[in-house]
């Protein structure tokens, strides 16, 4: 009998360790969808599968009943729909909500081809002067609602931020030595030694302009979305995308256009809960 029993433990083991197996094995192939529900209607929510940190975190929250109850307290329309602070759970009215009580992060999980489209999810954070790595706060979340850009606005966002490096670029290695060398190159009519100085300092510019992060470059993807649905481009690179809104576009806005205090809070509460649909 002790035998069989000991038998029945070990086939039972196995199978509990290969269920967790093939579940986090089917986790980390494929996106998973969440529903929130609201007081205002539902949003469902595909979580990416390249981004596992995140979700894996998100959904243990889920199980865990963590978002039951808390609020949609900081509503921005034009901006970000922010939710999932523990502290805003029955939070009294013109209760200012923050970033409840835990300081666990999440490491920052940048994915070129996700950005701040309308419908975005992301993750919230503390600011670059106490988090230069932007991690992701353990809990906070946001929905990216953001607005339509004209491709003149965009082409002047990449403008801003591109001159001013090129700038930066050329001062390093276009240095007043480098200035006074080719001037006198130039002025003893040494062509072939002139360029060659000139067409160096040229390449090493346009290489690191062009191989720079700080770059701004919209894709063609990024164009199209900015220019129809929306969103908040300027975000990119600086807080991680870890999903997107597949449907409730129509109860997004409708939170979006809540009267709000001073502190963005909406003087209706938007209370939430959420489950999984698909692992």
């Amino acid at each position: 009998m002790k035998h069989i029993k000991k038998a029945l433990l070990i086939l039972l083991f196995l199978f509990l360790s290969f269920s967790s197996r093939e579940l986090f094995a089917q986790t980390n192939t494929t996106n998973s969808i969440i529903l929130i529900e609201t007081n205002l209607g539902n949003i469902k929510l595909m979580l990416y599968k390249d981004t596992p940190k995140h979700r894996k975190n998100f959904l243990q929250l889920i199980e865990n009943k963590h978002f039951d109850g808390t609020l949609f307290y900081r509503v921005i329309k034009g901006f970000v729909l922010q939710g999932g602070s523990q502290d805003s759970r029955n939070a009294a009215t013109g209760r200012q909500i923050g970033y409840g009580s835990s300081n666990r992060t999440i490491e920052s999980e940048f994915r070129p081809h996700h950005f701040h489209k309308k419908g975005a999810l992301a993750a919230a954070r503390q600011p670059d002067k106490v988090n230069i790595f932007k991690e992701s706060d353990v809990s906070q979340f946001y929905i990216a609602h953001g607005r339509v850009y004209t491709l003149e606005e965009l082409k002047a966002m990449e403008n801003a931020v591109n001159k001013p490096l090129k700038k930066q670029i050329t001062r390093r290695y276009l240095t007043p030595k480098k200035r006074q060398i080719l001037d006198s190159l130039k002025k003893l009519k040494l062509v072939k030694e002139f360029r060659a100085i000139a067409n160096k300092i040229k390449s090493d510019i346009s290489f690191d302009f062009e191989s720079s992060r700080k770059k701004l470059e919209f894709t063609e993807e990024e164009i199209k979305a900015f220019t129809t649905v929306g969103g908040v481009p300027h975000l990119d690179k600086n807080y991680t995308v870890f999903g997107e809104v597949i449907s409730g576009f129509a109860v997004m806005d409708k939170i979006a256009n809540l009267k709000t205090d001073t502190h963005d809070r909406p003087y209706q509460d938007v209370k939430m809960k959420v489950r999984i649909l698909k692992y």
